[in-house]
This record gives C-alpha cells, structure tokens and sequence, in this order.
C-alpha cells in the first residue's frame, strides 16, 4: 500500500483533474510561449528548492513528516495561478506531458531498480579499512551505469554502512558514496543516470554514452578514488584499530535473493526493448501522445518489481532494513519539482527571448555556434539545483534537440551537456534523486549526514577542481 501510495500521490490527483474536463475542451494550440513569462512564474520552483535546503535544519521533525504535503503546496501554488491565466486547457495540457511523457517514466525506473535491489541482499564479514571502502567504492561505480546509480547505491550503501558502524568518522565515506556511486558512476548507460535516460526516450543510441563518456568517467572516477583513499586513511587512523569480527556465523561473501540479478537483466531488456522495437503506434491522451514501446517498457519495469516483492523472501527485506520511505520522499518530492519546474523549463527554451536569455546566450557564440566549455558548466551548474534530467532537457532542446545531429556533427556539444548533467547532479542534494536515498537511509541509520549547504562545501572542495580539469582536457 505504502509503495502505491508513493507513486500515485499527485499524479493520480492529476488524472483525476483531466477526467472532469471533456477533450472537446482543449483548445487548438497548445504552446506555452515561454518567451512571454516572467521570473515569477519560478517563484513556486524557488520555493520547494528552498524548502528542500531549510526545513530539514530548523525543522527536521515536521518536514520528515509532511515533506509530502509542503511539495504539494509549492506544486498548487504554481498551478492554481497558471489556471487563471493560462486556462484549463494548457493547464491540462502542460501536466499531462510533463508527468506521461517525464515523470512517471522517470520514477517507474527508479521504482523499479529500488525496489529489485532492495531485495538483493550482499553480507560479507568484514570491517571497514581504506582499502575495502576504496574497492566497495569502486565496484559500485562501475556497476552503477548497468544497474543505475539507484540500484547501485541501494544495493551497496547498506553493507557499507554496516562495515563502518563502529567508526567515529563515517561521514566522509557517504560524501565519496553520493560523489561516485550515486552520480559519477552512472555516464555510461541510459540506466546510469536518470539524464542519459531522458536523453534515450529523446533518441539517442543506448550506447553512444558508453562510448563518449568513457573517458571522462575513468579520469574524475579515479582521481576521486585515490583522494578518498588517502582522506580515509587519515581518518582512519583518527578512529582507531577496527575491531575483530566477532560474528563468525556471517560469511565471508554471500548474496541473498540473487532472483533479483535476472531481474535486473530484465529491466535492462525493458529499457533498451523500448528503444530498439518501434512499432508506430501511438495513444493520444489530451493532445500528449505516448508511445505503445515507452507503455510497454513501464508495464514490464512495474511487473518486474511486483515479481521482486513475490520472489525475493521477507526475511531478506528485513534483514536488508529495507522501507519504502526513501523512494516515498524521492517520489513526492519531484512530483512537486517535475510540476514547479514547467516555467523555468519554457523561459529556459524560449532562448534569447525568454527572461533567462542571460544564462542561454552564454552558450553560444556570436556565429551562433554551441560554446561547449559553457555547456557543459551551464548544465552542470542549473542540473545542481533544478534536478539533472530536466535540466539535461532543456539544453539538449537548446541545442536543437536533433538526436541524430547531437550524436554526430555536434558530438562534443552533447558530451558537454551529458557530462554536466550527470557529474555535477552530484553538487547538491537535489541533483540527482539517489542523493536524497543515500542520505534518508544513512540517517536511519543513525550516521550524521551534512546539511544542505555543508554537502556543497564537500563538493565545491572535491568536486569543482576535478570538473575544471574536464573542462580544459575535453570542451576547451
């Protein structure tokens, strides 16, 4: 029920808004010309981005409590207003495309790779030293561009958190976990990262991220790596000698509820069956038209977690401590972002004509040709704090939004948005929705987790310097 009620929430008020008005009602152009909208249209995007930062500090107790509600709030607030001016039908209009088309694609996903890794459960006797975090940090960075930043983060975070109960200093090793596994891992697959994925239902190769980001990857992987590396040991040696493993009964290494590996294949095969098998068929709801393959690919990701919750036994989930709250809050949450975001989305694609014209013209140059360099910071700067895959499209359309042309003529301008997309969503807790995953479970778990401004102090000091370099060697 708890898992229904996580993906239904606003989307299904929605639904239920556009069963209340007949199609007849819609008019004939439904454009929204973000050309004509001001900055305060972004106010209620503002707000929840803002809620997100502070109530966790100063009210900790009620927003774990009613997050839900205040990204409703925000959510109403923006499209309360939008009804009286813009009427019902490009009220209608705008919510369905931005949730049929973007988010509940977007969350089915997440709820999908959740839910299979959840159920996969990894024991092994050990005890954290920098060597065995390192290697846990490496593993799952190259898993998670095949399992999704997700499910690599969910796969992997618990046991790592269990490793390191008995240090002091555990609060370093979730930073590096977010910085790598939940973002920097992700590059090469459209299941990596929730930007590549968007980036796939808009027509690029599931492949071309494999081939293009490789590179980029391995370097900010690595030099991350070694960093952590030596901040571990420092820390170490602070925290003291682990203790022996007294529990002898634990194996060495062992996997529970190993259904859920073919059952990742299986999202795999959904996933790229939806972007081999093209059958032309198409539904039209409102005006928004879904395809038969994107349909077929969410009823399968649903029936392969509803086949995780059958296989995998309860036991596992238990001993997992697995809960549905973490994707409750990630589901809740960006229905309220995907809904709030809908202005700054058109202004953004409205270009040099829109009110944020400022931020669009930096990355193009007076012959009208892309600046890759400003791509990929401007990207990487907006995907830190309006959400990486909106973000990703808005300049993927700002660069013309051709697939077949952004793969080949305009390669590097496509590497540029991926790259900020997908790097820097690692910025800031709102970046890239695992963020906010990593940091629900480690703080059930008792671990002192930064706030929202001193995760950015973490990433300023590590991140920043590394993206710089990325910049000189690729899109200079």
């Amino acid at each position: 029920m708890q898992a229904r009620s996580a993906l239904f929430g606003i989307p299904g008020a929605i639904f239920f808004v556009v069963l209340a008005f007949p199609a007849s009602a819609l008019a004939a152009d439904l454009h929204l010309d973000g050309g004509t909208m001001g900055l305060i249209w972004t106010i209620p995007f503002a707000g929840i981005l803002l809620s997100i930062a502070v109530f966790p500090l100063i009210a900790p107790h009620f927003w774990h409590h009613h997050f839900g509600k205040i990204s409703a709030f925000w959510a109403v607030a923006f499209v309360i207003p939008f009804f009286l001016v813009y009427g019902a039908s490009l009220t209608i209009f705008e919510l369905l495309h931005v949730f049929l088309l973007e988010y509940i694609p977007f969350i089915i996903l997440l709820f999908s790779l959740f839910t299979v890794t959840g159920g996969l459960r990894v024991r092994m006797r050990a005890q954290a030293t920098p060597v065995f975090n390192t290697s846990l940090l490496a593993g799952g960075t190259v898993l998670a561009s095949w399992m999704g930043t997700t499910g690599a983060a969910m796969a992997l975070i618990r046991p790592l958190i269990r490793a390191n109960a008995w240090r002091q200093s555990q609060t370093h090793v979730m930073v590096f976990f977010i910085f790598l596994v939940a973002n920097i891992g992700g590059s090469l697959t459209p299941l990596g990262d929730p930007p590549l994925f968007l980036g796939f239902l808009k027509g690029v190769n599931f492949f071309w991220p494999t081939t293009h980001m490789f590179l980029p990857m391995v370097l900010v992987a690595t030099i991350l790596l070694i960093i952590f590396f030596f901040l571990d040991s420092f820390y170490m040696r602070r925290d003291g000698t682990p203790p022996e493993v007294t529990d002898t009964d634990e194996p060495r290494f062992k996997l529970e509820g190993t259904i859920n590996i073919l059952l990742l294949v299986g999202v795999v095969g959904s996933v790229l069956l939806s972007g081999i098998w093209r059958p032309g068929i198409e539904f039209e709801v409102y005006h928004v038209h879904v395809e038969l393959q994107n349909i077929t690919r969410d009823v399968l990701l649903l029936l392969i977690a509803g086949l995780s919750m059958i296989l995998t036994k309860n036991e596992t989930r238990r001993a997992n401590e697995f809960s549905w709250f973490p994707i409750q809050e990630v589901a809740k949450l960006f229905a309220g972002i995907f809904i709030t975001i809908i202005p700054a989305i058109a202004i953004l694609k409205a270009g040099t004509d829109g009110a944020l014209s400022a931020v669009v013209s930096t990355v193009t140059d007076a012959n009208g040709q892309p600046v890759n360099a400003m791509y990929f910071w401007a990207t990487g700067i907006l995907s830190s704090f309006l959400d990486n895959a909106p973000t990703y499209l808005v300049f993927f359309n700002t660069a013309g939004g051709d697939a077949a042309e952004l793969q080949t003529v305009l390669a590097p301008t496509l590497l540029a948005i991926s790259a900020g997309a997908v790097f820097m969503g690692a910025n800031t807790y709102i970046g890239n929705a695992p963020n906010f995953m990593v940091r629900a479970i480690a703080e059930e778990r008792g671990v002192k987790m930064p706030s929202f401004f001193g995760f950015m102090v973490w990433s300023i000091i590590f991140l920043l310097p590394l993206f710089g370099i990325v910049t000189l060697i690729w899109f200079v």
